[in-house]
């Protein structure tokens, strides 16, 4: 047996277990058996740096566990490797956000350009992006108008959506509009959501206007019936 063909029987088995060894991790990740999985990942990516994959397998776990700075450093990492995946820009901005929400308002206050920059990135790079739009719009709600709130500004991203995806630009509209405590013109955009896509959640947020807003608990019961008979 020549040495070359004796390198390559040597190699197999090494090849295969990093093969099996991301396979198993993947699987366990798939069936949420994160703490399981977590230690394979970190097996894996010791030996291929640049696995995607793990490392936004990682990257989700930590997230899920509410581990905001090792997310960000797995999904900072994605970000180089893969500029053009809005996904890992999406993430980033959103695990910075939690951090925001969970620090104290004068750091919080200095990570707000950043987690903006994050999410207009993701609609640069994916421009029929979703979960931007709606993060953008809560952000411009959420945020006080001395740093930079604006309906107007939420107002913009609802209409982006309403081209994208017309039931989620109705129900955003709805949103603001009940945020400003607008509940007439918010109960006018669940219903037209309702009657555009039908889903669960278009009943479900009209429903919970009725009930928790405009104390009206028999409509927002009425409402879940006519959902339970469609269905």
């Amino acid at each position: 047996m020549s040495s070359f063909r004796l390198v390559f029987f040597i190699l197999i088995p090494f090849l295969s277990f990093s093969q099996s060894t991301f396979e198993n991790a993947e699987k366990l990740y798939k069936d949420e058996k994160y703490a399981l999985a977590k230690p394979l990942l970190l097996e894996e990516i010791k030996e291929n740096a640049t696995n995607i994959k793990a490392l936004e397998y990682l990257g989700d776990i930590e997230a899920k566990n509410k581990s905001w700075d090792k997310a960000l450093v797995y999904f900072r990492v994605l970000k180089q490797l893969n500029p053009k995946e809005a996904n890992y820009f999406y993430k980033y901005g959103g695990c910075l956000g939690m951090k925001a929400k969970e620090s104290n308002k004068f750091k919080a206050l200095s990570m707000i350009d950043e987690i903006k920059a994050s999410f207009e990135k993701t609609i640069q790079v994916n421009p029929n992006h979703i979960e931007a739009r709606w993060a953008l719009i809560e952000l411009y709600l959420q945020l006080p108008g001395i740093v930079g709130g604006s309906e107007k500004k939420a107002q913009r991203y609802a209409a982006q959506l309403l081209a994208i995806s017309p039931v989620d630009g109705y129900l955003a509209k709805g949103h603001i509009a009940e945020y400003f405590e607008r509940y007439l013109e918010a109960e006018r955009n669940y219903t037209t959501a309702i009657s555009v896509g039908g889903s669960k959640t278009t009943y479900q947020k009209l429903a919970n206007l009725y009930k928790n807003k405009m104390n009206q608990p028999l409509k927002a019961k009425e409402v879940m019936e006519k959902f339970a008979h469609k269905s």
